[in-house]
């Protein structure tokens, strides 16, 4: 059955409230086509602008309002938001404080007659002195208790959507910052018969109604779900005060030793975590101006909550991602949230599918020069990390009399006996520090990696792992951009070193390996000159076989780097005695993995790092020409290699061909001396042209023209 067309739905007549509610419902539903969502707000406004009469009730109606602010705030006009807010004001402050009636069934034996109706209680069951909230209690609530719950649900989105326009005036603009807020202080304070706008009042009676509740949750509830609500109210509470000091600077002053109280008595229980969220805000929106030292409020959040409660996935989110949404105001104004990133890094190893994409815009602004490389080396420590915090969790878990310390002369038998062993203590203290501890060196950690490899196939833990490849290309790509030469020295060494300092994880090796090899690259762009300057640490990696066969990819690109960059055209330090040094380590390691082996015990080597030493070889035998005989002679037996039988039970057909093109293509370009010279190493005003990058880019497009040019095809006739 196909929609009619011409069938039209209107609630311009409409004086009922409760059908207009479910008209303006449908009419939401189809979108803002012909304008919908407008005339839904001015209808709604009109007969909230009328007295609603008793038979009637408004409160089908906010829930509507509420809709059509947050689809089209623009549909109000500036005289309809006045009257909403006139409303709203009253129904903050002055609904009833005695409960409301029974409706009768209309049964039978209902009878007319109704007790007296009592005073609404507050929380904890005493009666309420003061005026009706969200959190007085009562059995039944009365028409404009419903409408004072409803405005304050609706409360915040109202100010943020109209709370803010028409602040300011011309007087007030001719007065300096502090000034006016000290005036203004004494201006907000409620006077009897003062006429205040419509907005300015509903934001005071906001603030007293926020007040209201943050004193009331100081109450303790006689039932659970009431101390939910609490919570819930607090929060909410806390961030509309935040939002009204925004609009008005004159109620900072009022808002900062109400909310210190009230941080004082809620920081030390970690149910009311969620509320320190709101409250840290508003310290750093005004604590500035407000002139207040809130680090003791920013120290307690970074280094209490993420250290007590990674496991809670909603706060871990709602925290994560408050950090992300100040980060620049974090930054401005205290140095802890820096300092704490080390617990920040609990929520990522402990939630870490969720939380991936708000870590990915946090890193860097946790990264600088003082942090760097401690940042490196927790990425890279993550997944021991998580199975640390799973450890600690079980541990807490234990009954106390099993959580004596163990005797140290008994060696721990599972990771928590270790946990609480005093060989390992301080091992799983500094990987759970809360803060920086640059000067700690993080070898310390080997024993633990091994310890705790028993939890690396743990689904948490290689969920983690699937993490670290995809932060650590972004962290370099953040450092590249302010790294000087000593840290991209210090990174080098240290990518080298931690290479064998991982954790067990499947699969977590190769991904890591993947991305070290490329950043490694990257970093020798940066800084071609660390060729030289660390030519120990890299001669050191690349002279051990072990490390072909179990990180061939970082292998094989250290090896392209040296070829590059061990050049007098990025650097002029480097010597003949260099050039001779590298080539021989390299030398060593090309003839350890070619040279032939009884049948049975032949290793396989990836055919990469045979083709990359191979070039590396022959590049620093073009710049250093007294190599180039042994070169040759080198490049020259490897038809004799890759057609032996031992050779060719390893290695594929494909792989020993393409072995034999580059050792035949390299060997043609060492018979011309010259030419391998320019192609390998580029005078220091080419070295960096487009057309030497482009010679580079294309080498063995030029390799193949070299053989070509001295080995002519069979039917080639020459001139």
């Amino acid at each position: 059955m196909s929609p009619c067309n011409d069938l039209i739905l209107s609630c311009d007549e409409i004086q009922d409230a409760k059908l207009l509610s479910l008209v303006s419902s449908v009419l939401l539903a189809q979108g803002n086509k012909k304008g919908e969502v407008s005339a839904v707000g001015q209808r709604i406004v009109k007969v909230l602008e009328r007295r609603v009469p008793e038979s009637q009730s408004a409160r089908y109606l906010l829930p509507i309002l509420s809709n059509v602010i947050s689809l089209s705030p623009e549909s109000l006009t500036e005289e309809q938001t006045n009257v909403v807010s006139k409303k709203m004001a009253d129904w903050l402050r002055y609904a009833s404080t005695q409960q409301g009636v029974a409706q009768p069934s209309g049964g039978f034996f209902s009878s007319p007659r109704t007790r007296q109706p009592g005073p609404v209680t507050e929380i904890d069951g005493a009666i309420a002195t003061d005026f009706f909230t969200v959190l007085s209690v009562g059995q039944y609530y009365t028409e404009d208790q419903w409408l004072n719950m409803q405005a304050f649900s609706m409360l915040r989105n109202w100010l943020l959507c109209y709370g803010a326009k028409g602040l300011k005036t011309p007087s007030s603009d001719n007065k300096s910052g502090m000034d006016r807020s000290v005036m203004a202080v004494v201006s907000t304070t409620s006077t009897p018969g003062r006429l205040l706008p419509p907005k300015d009042r509903l934001r005071e009676k906001a603030f007293e109604y926020c007040q209201r509740l943050i004193e009331q949750s100081n109450r303790r509830p006689l039932k659970k779900d009431d101390g939910e609500l609490q919570k819930a109210c607090l929060i909410e509470a806390v961030t509309i005060m935040d939002v009204i000091c925004k609009q008005d600077s004159s109620y900072v002053y009022r808002a900062v030793s109400f909310l210190k109280i009230l941080h004082g008595r809620i920081s030390g229980d970690a149910t009311y975590a969620r509320a320190l969220l709101p409250i840290a805000q508003f310290f750093l929106n005004h604590g500035k101006m407000a002139a207040v030292d809130s680090d003791a409020i920013y120290k307690h959040l970074l280094s209490d909550i993420p250290a007590q409660l990674f496991h809670n996935p909603s706060l871990a989110f709602e925290f994560v991602q408050f950090c992300k949404d100040n980060t620049q105001l974090f930054t401005e104004t205290s140095s802890i949230f820096r300092q704490s990133f080390p617990n920040l890094f609990k929520f990522l190893a402990w939630n870490s599918p969720p939380l991936i994409s708000e870590f990915v815009d946090l890193l860097p602004f946790l990264l600088d020069a003082g942090t760097a490389v401690e940042i490196f080396h927790l990425l890279l420590d993550l997944p021991c990390l998580t199975a640390a915090l799973d450890i600690q969790l079980r541990s807490a878990a234990l009954p106390t009399s099993e959580r004596a310390a163990c005797d140290p002369a008994v060696k721990p038998t599972t990771c928590l006996e270790a946990f609480r062993h005093p060989q390992y203590k301080s091992m799983f203290q500094y990987l759970l520090r809360t803060k920086s501890t640059p000067e700690d060196a993080p070898e310390r950690l080997i024993p633990l990696r091994q310890l705790l490899g028993s939890l690396a196939s743990s689904p948490r833990v290689m969920q983690c792992a699937e993490t670290v490849p995809v932060l650590l290309e972004l962290f370099f790509r953040v450092v590249a951009e302010f790294a000087d030469g000593t840290l991209i020295n210090q990174l080098v060494v240290l990518l080298l070193q931690r290479s064998d300092q991982l954790y067990e994880v499947p699969a977590f090796k190769d991904d890591v390996y993947r991305v070290l090899s490329s950043q490694l690259v990257m970093l020798c762009r940066l800084r071609p000159v660390l060729v030289v300057e660390l030519s120990t640490e890299i001669l050191e990696f690349s002279g051990a076989v072990s490390n072909i066969q179990n990180k061939e990819a970082i292998f094989t690109h250290m090896v392209w780097a040296i070829g590059e960059y061990m050049s007098v055209s990025y650097d002029k330090r480097c010597t003949v005695e260099q050039i001779n040094r590298f080539f021989e380590t390299l030398e060593a390691m090309l003839f350890e993995i070619t040279q032939l082996r009884p049948l049975a015990s032949t290793p396989s080597y990836a055919p990469r790092a045979i083709s990359v030493l191979m070039a590396t070889l022959t590049k620093l035998a073009a710049r250093s020409q007294d190599l180039i005989p042994r070169v040759s002679m080198f490049l020259s037996k490897m038809r004799t290699f890759v057609q032996s039988p031992a050779v060719t039970s390893v290695y594929s057909e494909e792989d020993l061909e393409e072995i034999l093109i580059r050792a035949t293509e390299l060997m043609n370009l060492l018979k011309m001396p010259s030419v391998a010279q320019f192609v390998f190493t580029p005078p220091v005003d080419v070295a960096s042209t487009r057309f030497q990058r482009e010679v580079n880019d294309s080498l063995p497009f030029a390799l193949r023209i070299v053989t070509r040019l001295l080995e002519p095809a069979p039917g080639f006739v020459t001139g």
